[in-house]
């Protein structure tokens, strides 16, 4: 019994040394978490202008692998779309 009590104080510090690491990583894990997520926010306009006319390719991308993927064939599909009417327009000036 004495032999367990030697060893409790010894615990006591271990614990009381590796959950405060434990939190600080923890929280400087989360924080890198919450950067990506700010970098990587969406317009709700744009994300209301996809779901109104969304192509196959976008609702298939949507469902497999997220907003991310599917807004970005959207971009695409805008910006080959502004592309056509500005030659349009340059065509007939």
């Amino acid at each position: 019994m004495t032999r367990m009590r030697e060893h409790h104080p010894d615990m006591t510090a271990w614990l009381s040394v590796l959950v405060p690491l434990l939190v600080m990583f923890f929280a400087l894990g989360m924080e890198r978490v919450e950067s990506k997520l700010r970098e990587s926010t969406v317009r709700p306009e744009e994300l209301d202008e996809l779901l109104e006319r969304p192509r196959p390719d976008e609702v298939r991308a949507l469902f497999r692998q997220g907003t991310g993927r599917a807004l970005e064939l959207f971009r695409l599909r805008n910006r080959v779309q502004r592309g056509r009417r500005s030659t349009k327009r340059d065509k007939a000036a």
